[in-house]
């Protein structure tokens, strides 16, 4: 698998990664012989970047993550934090943020954690010069080895990366939210920041593989955060409407590549873009594990097929995310 570097890590990884949100909770029910098997068979497939946070599945996607690094210690595992608590910048301070790495740490099973993120918090934490101070502290006591930011907007992207120690800046990027395109890939490359492009297939939308009559569990975002119930709803879809998002998949469909299922398109449409360092799908099970990681042997998209995923996100989708995030 292609490698790249992550940003102010200076660590390889793998361009496609394993976001492990799915098998931690949120997305209706995995077993964990299903979670183990697919976080293995990524591994085979030459993943090295595995991403993780605290809140999924309250620890459970972390533990499932670090019995795959006590056999694979190569690997680069990160995690996030942040999201114990409620959104308020004073709950982002010295004793929690040590009590939140230290519960990751022994999910884990290290000392040490490759990369720890801040979990898409305020834009006023981030704008707040001893927030980085501690987390330069921590990497001092060895705690972590670097840190990053994941984030909502681009605004908080391009705060983020203005910060001297910030090493990775991890945010939404598919081929229906283009806006981070515009000016924090750009920005990203020139400070040397690693950019996670995170919900990588719009949550199942770009899978191509939803209908209007797709049900969802209960327990399942895609059922219960579509107007952000429970969380930022742009985490669910993308924040594209449910229908519009299947009339732009069907728009895209006939320029994916006979042989090539749309998933991978959709990786490889990320890919192809200046600046990203690793993409981060999730994977229930071992075939979409094993899917996910083809897509980066795939030839590059032509400039042709890039604008014509333009144009849809231009037409259908623009108008509905584009000025939100």
């Amino acid at each position: 698998m292609e490698q790249r570097v992550l940003g102010r890590t200076r660590k390889d990884v793998g361009v496609v990664g394993f976001g492990a949100w799915q098998i931690g909770a949120s997305w209706g029910e995995v077993s964990e012989a299903d979670a183990t098997a697919a976080l293995h068979t990524a591994a085979e497939e030459g993943v090295t970047f595995f991403d993780t946070a605290d809140v999924y599945g309250d620890g459970r996607s972390e533990r499932l993550v670090g019995r795959l690094l006590k056999e694979l210690p190569h690997i680069t595992v990160a995690t996030k934090m942040g999201r114990r608590q409620d959104q308020l910048p004073e709950n982002y301070n010295p004793a929690n943020f040590r009590a939140w790495n230290d519960d990751s740490r022994r999910n884990l099973g290290v000392d040490t954690i490759d990369l720890v993120q801040l979990h898409c918090p305020p834009a006023a934490v981030i704008a707040t010069d001893a927030v980085f101070d501690d987390l330069d502290a921590m990497v001092e006591e060895g705690r972590m080895r670097a840190y990053g930011v994941s984030v909502e907007t681009v605004d908080e992207a391009l705060a983020a990366i203005a910060r001297p120690h910030v090493a990775t800046v991890q945010i939404i990027l598919n081929a229906f939210r283009h806006k981070p395109l515009e000016r924090f890939l750009p920005a990203a490359r020139e400070a040397g920041v690693g950019v996670i492009a995170r919900v990588p297939l719009a949550s199942g939308l770009l899978s191509g593989r939803f209908t209007a009559d797709t049900a969802f569990a209960d327990d399942d975002h895609r059922a219960f955060n579509r107007e952000g119930q429970a969380f930022d709803k742009g985490e669910t879809f993308s924040g594209v409407p449910y229908a519009l998002g299947l009339e732009a998949v069907e728009r895209i469909r006939p320029l994916v590549p006979e042989g090539v299922t749309m998933a991978q398109f959709a990786l490889r449409w990320i890919l192809d873009q200046d600046g990203v360092s690793v993409v981060i799908p999730g994977a229930r099970n071992a075939d979409q594990a094993r899917g996910n990681a083809a897509a980066a042997h795939l030839a590059p998209l032509t400039p042709d097929v890039h604008a014509r995923v333009g144009e849809v996100y231009d037409e259908l989708v623009r108008p509905h995310v584009h000025h939100l995030w």
